[in-house]
């Protein structure tokens, strides 16, 4: 008889059994368990470290993970392993290894031996492995002892996707032997196929325009979904570096994975891309999702957090029905290697894997030498605690650097001589990141690690022409950050959760206000939602209402002029310089050539006065030792915040 169990009715049958074998507790002769784990946005977290704060965390880390999977391994009779993207870059060891020591033809790149070591079945590619270019993936890649697969990148585009000529295999089929509820091995076909957001032909274009080009996700999988099943794919998993986003099928979806799962033939979907989990509450209300039974249109699915704080995993339950095999039962879980405590303290919950930890030591050892090596002083704090709320210094340092790096570009072009504005984000501004998310610098030697600490991501530095009418609606855009808040009330949360702090550009060169009485004009993913609004205040320019037609030149990064975060006037076709220095490096040569740099935030946006109205937002507990400090502003305690957080009041 055929076995049906969701995930509550899975969990609650298996009471006692989960840590042996849930499903071969229960399988029949020619019925089989099989366990699928996934790693998602791993982003080179290796070490459970934080090279940013040079010191041990219990958050991250495949190694951490790495732990909860020997002991699935060791639970299970039939289990399988893959990566769902996103592994190359986005802690300083990726870019050590991209931009100091490089990676020569046969060369192992440090998480590919990590990966190695733990025995990954298979991999797709996330947009974060076009960052340092195709030649560095690839040789990356060369080492890999596992699969990586990728259906909607092609070096050449056919007539239909079957007919194209991918940059790496579609798809594979892994053929294996899995062992059913009465001892009998089985052989089985599993098909494994992956996906990255098409938008990576905009985020990495100086590295992809040319060489290769991005299809659909949903076209591609109902391409080579039915090929999978002609060439003996027994059950079918989908490698979805990408989010579950809406259950509206459009072209070119970034967050693709809800009307991917109703592709027919598709048998589990692994998701990423977003840094969340699933199954979790954050997606209860989204359509096409069962966020208590784990699936997305009735297939099991799984989101395994990020930077290795999650194991996701699927546990299905597969019968012979005389065509071959098919999901008879499911559930699914991320399973996290950290908890934090009501007192804000985090548990470990896994040891590292010592073996994970000695493939790698040397390279973790070379990338410490790397990030504390000096290269300036700074005589004020560089932190973001305040950075949503206030003038920043530490986004504040980052302007100043672009503003330098682009005045020298420009000299001698058609564009010299034109007035150069500068728009930088607080990328660590707590967020999904937790109450530590944040930058914190104290006077004295700066080193590459603190650069890397201020500007996170690899960018590299664009300028952009723009109208002042361009301006303000880039800051509209910004400003969507904000909740709206009634006049004359007291304590109304500030912060729109759904708003990433890395959209919240600052623009430096002009001063303004921001009036938060008013409804945003965007919405938090860069729709017009309220067109007729003025949030942005009192705009000028050198001291006057600034020229809706004058011309004006944005310096930024390649992300944002190139279209991310749906920005007015950075949609790419306003591009005039295409820097080849990463943002990083500007600042680090701007520090270099300063000796000693004097951060303070000059105060060219504020809020707009509100009488009798107070806002309450959260931010990191040690904001407490600089709250007394920020120019322009009375920032009071107001107790706690959630998860950790700490809680303040402005008055407006």
């Amino acid at each position: 008889m055929p076995l049906h169990l969701d995930r509550r009715s899975f969990l609650a049958g298996s009471a006692g059994l989960i840590a042996l074998h849930p499903f071969s507790a229960q399988a029949a002769a020619g019925q089989v368990h099989l366990r699928l784990m996934e790693t998602t946005d791993l982003h080179v977290h290796v070490f459970p470290y934080d090279y940013y704060g040079d010191k041990p965390v219990d958050t991250v880390g495949l190694a951490r993970t790495a732990s909860l999977i020997g002991d699935i391994r060791a639970e299970a009779t039939n289990s399988l392993l893959v990566d769902n993207g996103d592994f190359l870059q986005g802690n300083p060891m990726g870019d050590y290894i991209a931009y100091e020591r490089g990676m020569k033809e046969g060369d192992q790149h440090p998480v590919i031996t990590a990966m190695n070591t733990v025995g990954f079945d298979a991999s797709t590619l996330g947009n974060h492995e076009f960052n340092y270019g195709i030649s560095f993936l690839m040789k990356s890649l060369a080492g890999a002892g596992f699969p990586v697969v990728c259906a909607n990148i092609a070096k050449k585009t056919g007539a239909s996707p079957r007919e194209d000529e991918t940059l790496l295999p579609p798809y594979v089929l892994l053929d294996r032997e899995l062992t059913d509820g009465a001892g009998k091995t089985h052989p089985i076909k599993i098909g494994i196929i992956g996906f990255v957001p098409p938008q990576v032909m905009n985020w990495d274009r100086k590295h992809l325009e040319g060489n290769v080009q991005a299809r659909d996700i949903v076209d591609c999988a109902r391409a080579y979904v039915p090929e999978m099943k002609e060439k003996g794919a027994d059950i079918i998993i989908a490698l979805s570096h990408s989010g579950i986003g809406s259950a509206d099928l459009s072209e070119g979806m970034e967050n693709a994975s809800v009307p991917l799962a109703a592709v027919e033939g598709i048998d589990a979907i692994m998701t990423g891309h977003s840094h969340l989990v699933f199954p979790s509450s954050t997606y209860a209300d989204f359509a096409g999702v069962d966020a208590d039974k784990g699936t997305i249109h009735g297939t099991p699915a799984v989101m395994g957090g990020y930077w290795g704080s999650h194991m996701g995993l699927i546990d299905l339950m597969l019968e012979r029905d005389g065509k071959g095999w098919r999901v008879v039962g499911h559930a699914s879980e991320a399973r996290p290697i950290s908890k934090r405590n009501e007192d804000r303290s985090v548990t470990a919950l896994v040891e590292s894997d010592q073996s994970v930890l000695d493939a790698v030591q040397a390279d973790h050892d070379a990338t410490l030498a790397y990030v504390r090596r000096a290269v300036g002083k700074t005589d004020a704090p560089l932190h973001s605690y305040f950075a949503l709320v206030a003038d920043d210094p530490s986004v504040q340092i980052v302007s100043i650097a672009q503003t330098w790096y682009i005045e020298q570009m420009l000299k001698g072009t058609e564009h010299e001589g034109l007035p150069i504005l500068s728009a930088a984000a607080p990328f660590k501004a707590g967020g999904r990141g937790g109450p530590e998310y944040y930058t914190d610098v104290p006077v004295g030697d700066v080193a590459i690690k603190n650069v890397a600490d201020l500007y996170l991501y690899p960018n590299t530095v664009r300028a952009v022409k723009v109208t002042g009418q361009q301006v303000k609606d880039w800051l509209e855009r910004s400003a969507g950050m904000f909740n709206q808040v009634e006049p004359g009330t007291a304590d109304q949360l500030l912060l729109n959760p759904e708003f990433p702090s890395y959209n919240f550009d600052v623009i430096d060169g002009v001063t303004y206000q921001i009036d938060l009485s008013q409804p945003p004009m965007f919405s938090a993913k860069g729709d017009v939602i309220n067109p007729d609004t003025n949030r942005i205040v009192n705009l000028q320019f050198n001291g006057a209402p600034i020229d809706p037609a004058e011309t004006f030149i944005i310096a930024t990064n390649n992300y944002r002029a190139s279209g991310g975060g749906s920005f007015p006037g950075a949609m790419g076709d306003t591009i005039i310089f295409e820097g080849p220095d990463t943002n990083r490096d500007v600042i680090v040569r701007y520090i270099v050539e300063q000796g000693t740099i004097s951060p303070k935030a000059d105060g060219n946006w504020s809020f707009a006065p509100l009488p009798d109205t107070s806002i309450l937002f959260d931010t990191g507990p040690k904001a407490a030792d600089y709250a007394a400090n920020v120019p322009g502003v009375t920032i009071t305690p107001a107790g706690d915040g959630p998860d950790g957080f700490a809680r303040f009041k402005i008055a407006l």
